[in-house]
C-alpha cells in the first residue's frame, strides 16, 4: 500500500486531460460532430465502438467536453450543458431516461411516469433553458437497456413533443460501447442512416497500456511508481484480456492496499465528486452483502456506526441526498416493493462492488469526540475494525 496523494485519479470515472494514444480519435469525433455550426442538418450523432477497456468511453467523453468548450467560445448566450450517463446497469429505457432528466433535476424520481413522458419532459426542460447541449450515452453493451426510445427522442424530438420541436437549442449526441451493443441499440432507430459509420477502436497494445498505467500512478502518487508494480498491473490486464480499465483496477488495488475503503473522491459524471461519510459506506457494505437491503435498516446501521466513530448520524435529508446521488452515479438502485398490510418498503441494490468506492475525508463532519494523539479524531477503533490510511477506522474488506 502506498500513500496516495490524489486517489480520485484511480477511479474508473476519472477522465484524463490528455488521453494517451486516443487524441486522433477524439479529433475525429469532434470533426464529425462539426460544432458549433454544423454544415449538415440535424441530427448530429456519432457512435464510438470498441472492446472493453479500449478507450471508447474516454474518446466519447473527451470529445464531448471539447464540443462543449467550442460552444462556450462561440459567443454570448447560456452556457452549454453536458449530459453524461453510463447506461450499463440501468433498468431499461425508463432508467436511462430518468438518469438523463436527473442531470437537470437532482430530485427527479421517474417512478410512475411513462418513458415517453420523461423524455418529453427532458426536451421541454432543455428548450426552456435554451442552452445548447451534448448527450453522451456510455457503456452500451449487449443485454443492456433498450436505447431505442431515448435515441429516437434525440434524433426525432418532434415525435415526442405534441407541440413539435420548434425552439429546441442545438444538440449533439455521442454513443459509446461495444460494436455489438451499439448495433443492438441503434437497431430500433427510425432513421438509422443519420448515425453514420461507427468510429471503430482496437484494444490498446501492451506499450500503450504500460504508458496509461504509468501516467495514472504518477498522477495518483505525485511521483513515479515502482516499475515492478506497473509491470504486474499490465501483465494482469493482458492475461485477462481486460484492457485499460482492468489495468487501472489492478493499479488501484496495488496502490490502495487491501482495505475496503480509501481516502479520496467518488466522482460523478467524471467531473464533480460526491462527498460520502466513511460510516455510511461501511453501513451499505454491512447491510447489503450481495443482496437488496431495506433502507430503514441501512439508516439504523449508519447511525450506530456514526456513533462508534464519535460523529452525529446524518440528518434524514442529508442521508437521502447521499442515496440519490449514489443512484445517479450508477452505484446503487432504489426499488419499491410491497410490504405487510398493504404498505411498501424501500430497498437498496448495489450495482458495483463496494471496494471500488472511495470517500472524501475532507468533507464536513460533526464530531463529538476529541482529537486523539497522532491527529485522528473520535474514539479508538472497536474490535473488528481496521485503521484506514488517513486515520478513522473502517470495516475490513
Amino acid at each position: 500500500m502506498f500513500p496516495v496523494t490524489n486517489p480520485e485519479v484511480l477511479s474508473n470515472d476519472w477522465l484524463s486531460p490528455s488521453p494517451i494514444a486516443r487524441e486522433r480519435e477524439v479529433q475525429e469525433v469532434v470533426r464529425r460532430l462539426d460544432a458549433p455550426t454544423p454544415a449538415a442538418p440535424p441530427p448530429w450523432i456519432v457512435a464510438v465502438a470498441g472492446p472493453p477497456g479500449s478507450g471508447s468511453s474516454t474518446v466519447a467523453r473527451r470529445a464531448a467536453r471539447v464540443v462543449v468548450e467550442l460552444l462556450r467560445r462561440a459567443g454570448p448566450g447560456p452556457a452549454p450543458r453536458l449530459l453524461h450517463v453510463r447506461v450499463a446497469g440501468l433498468k431499461g429505457p425508463h432508467g436511462v431516461a430518468s438518469a438523463l432528466l436527473r442531470r437537470l433535476d437532482e430530485g427527479f424520481d421517474g417512478r410512475g411516469f411513462p418513458v415517453a413522458e420523461i423524455l418529453a419532459g427532458l426536451l421541454r426542460r432543455l428548450r426552456r433553458e435554451q442552452r445548447p447541449f451534448v448527450v453522451v450515452l456510455d457503456d452500451v453493451v449487449v443485454g443492456g437497456p433498450d436505447l431505442a426510445p431515448v435515441l429516437n427522442a434525440l434524433v426525432t424530438p418532434d415525435r415526442f413533443l405534441p407541440e413539435g420541436d420548434h425552439g429546441l437549442p442545438p444538440w449533439w449526441t455521442v454513443v459509446a460501447g461495444s460494436a455489438e451493443g451499439l448495433q443492438a441499440a441503434l437497431r430500433g432507430l427510425r432513421d438509422r442512416p443519420s448515425v453514420g459509420p461507427f468510429l471503430e477502436l482496437r484494444g490498446y497494445p501492451t506499450p500503450v497500456l504500460e504508458a496509461i498505467v504509468r501516467d495514472r500512478s504518477l498522477r495518483a502518487l505525485g511521483r513515479p511508481a515502482p516499475s515492478s508494480t506497473i509491470a504486474r498491473c499490465v501483465l494482469g490486464a493482458v492475461e485477462d484480456g481486460g484492457g485499460a480499465r482492468h489495468a487501472v483496477d489492478l493499479l488501484r488495488r496495488e496502490l490502495l492496499g487491501g482495505t475496503a475503503y480509501a481516502p479520496g473522491f467518488l466522482p460523478r459524471d467524471g467531473s464533480s465528486a460526491i462527498r460520502l461519510e466513511r460510516w455510511l459506506l461501511a453501513a451499505i457494505d454491512q447491510v447489503s452483502r450481495g443482496t437488496a437491503a431495506q433502507v430503514g435498516r441501512l439508516r439504523q446501521v449508519e447511525a450506530d456506526l456514526a456513533q462508534r466513530e464519535g460523529a452525529e448520524p446524518l440528518p434524514t435529508t442529508t442521508f437521502w441526498r447521499r442515496i440519490v446521488r449514489l443512484e445517479q452515479a450508477g452505484y446503487v438502485r432504489r426499488e419499491i416493493r410491497t410490504g405487510g398490510s398493504g404498505g411498501t418498503r424501500s430497498l437498496l441494490k448495489i450495482l458495483t462492488p463496494i471496494p471500488e468506492w472511495v470517500i472524501d475525508p475532507s468533507g464536513p463532519r460533526t464530531r463529538r469526540g476529541s482529537e486523539r494523539p497522532g491527529g485522528s479524531l473520535g474514539p479508538a477503533a472497536p474490535p473488528g475494525l481496521l485503521p484506514a490510511p488517513d486515520g478513522p477506522p473502517v470495516p475490513a474488506g
